[in-house]
């Protein structure tokens, strides 16, 4: 990447660089042995402690955080070429400088919405990466692709809560330092306006009532670094009205400021792993020969390298822009724009990761390179944060809109 950033983002860029060459990569086949190892398979693995107490060393801990009184204070645009070098190690790299999902979206909503009280006691842990956390909306019952049709109920019951319903696809649920649960429920389903009907309560994991009750998997893999996508069920869970995030009603709203620096967030890391699979294609073409002539020489295998290096320079300045305009003008004010990145991108690095199996072949599908693992996140983030056509509706209507 060839962009000039200010001194203060290209002084962590270098160290974060030396960091991946160092600790990270060579990390990536040790963490899977010591993976394998393990009592518990949703246990980390030591050497991911390791990679975390470096990073600290290095002053690259909780990098994604605005706010300068938590982390390092970084704008979007300075913390957008991090994000993207973390992204060529998506299993490993986020979790070691403490911006992994969904804590990142957890320590976010605390920082901004918490209580004195919920900061003590959950953000500054989870800041500390003590603990894990879980971000719980999705439902299988209805498509919560549409907020308004969460089923899970958060009745008041006196000074407490009262929490029933069933979630799946929790990511972060299955790691047992997953300590605390950040729900999304209805406390007024019977509201005259749909988007004040849901609220958001804290839930410890320990709490009679809430059941983690299987892993996830998504296209075959249970992600076992991120603590998995879990099934959890709260069966008449009861937790204090104190236990509300921000006000009862507010739920919708603060799902839409969690969601926004998450998908950039997705994003830029994408870039990352869209220049691991086209380093990777780059490398199997010199290294293999077919029909006379190594693959770097055939015509298609030029096409799709070509190809891919234009898509993910166009992607990185939307990306770019994006993380400018919600530095300038706000969230809001990059709407479109978010929209047009979380449609573009994992649809484009699919597409990128996808040719670079086809020139790995058989190697492509299977746990010797990263590929597979790499393609199955992609494609998953065309429906995580909001499926692809809900943005795209959004988006033509904000379009069509101009010409009515």
């Amino acid at each position: 990447m060839d962009f000039a950033f200010d001194a203060r983002t290209e002084e962590l860029r270098g160290k974060l660089l030396a960091f991946m060459d160092e600790h990270v990569y060579p990390a990536e086949a040790v963490a899977e042995e010591q993976r394998a190892a393990l009592a518990d398979p949703w246990d980390t693995p030591p050497v991911v402690e390791e990679l975390k107490a470096e990073a600290r060393r290095r002053g690259l801990w909780n990098v994604f955080l605005p706010d300068a009184e938590y982390g390092a204070g970084l704008t979007n645009v300075q913390y957008a070429p991090l994000a993207e070098i973390t992204g060529r190690s998506p299993q490993l790299a986020p979790t070691a400088l403490n911006c992994a999902a969904p804590d990142t979206g957890n320590m976010e909503v605390l920082a901004q919405f918490g209580t004195e009280e919920q900061r003590k006691r959950w953000l500054h842990p989870l800041l500390a990466g003590e603990i894990r956390s879980a971000f719980a909306m999705t439902e299988p019952e209805v498509a919560s692709s549409d907020a308004t049709n969460i089923g899970t109920r958060i009745e008041r019951d006196g000074d407490d809560y009262i929490i029933t319903g069933r979630k799946w696809y929790i990511s972060g649920a299955m790691n047992p330092r997953c300590e605390i649960f950040i729900v999304m429920g209805k406390t007024d389903p019977e509201g005259a306006d749909p988007r004040r009907q849901q609220s958001m309560v804290l839930v410890p994991r320990d709490t009679p009532g809430v059941e983690v009750r299987r892993a996830m998997r998504v296209y075959g893999y249970e992600d076992h670094y991120h603590g998995g996508h879990a099934e959890v069920v709260f069966d008449g869970v009861r937790v204090p009205a104190a236990h509300v995030v921000g006000e009862e009603g507010g739920g919708f709203a603060i799902a839409q400021a969690r969601l926004g620096p998450g998908r950039i967030h997705h994003c830029m890391r994408l870039i990352g792993m869209a220049e691991r699979a086209i380093e990777l294609m780059c490398r199997r073409a010199t290294d293999r020969t077919a029909f006379g002539k190594p693959l770097a020489e055939q015509g298609v295998v030029q096409e799709w390298i070509a190809d891919s290096r234009v898509a993910v320079e166009q992607l990185r300045l939307l990306v770019l822009k994006t993380a400018w305009l919600m530095d300038t003008v706000g969230n809001r004010g990059a709407h479109t724009e978010i929209q047009a990145i979380k449609i573009a991108t994992p649809r484009t690095v699919a597409d990128i990761i996808d040719k670079a199996v086809q020139l790995h072949g058989a190697g492509g599908v299977g746990q010797d390179f990263p590929l597979a693992e790499l393609w199955a996140a992609a494609r998953t983030l065309r429906l995580a944060d909001g499926p692809d056509e809900v943005h795209q509706r959004s988006l033509a209507r904000r379009e069509l809109k101009k010409y009515r």
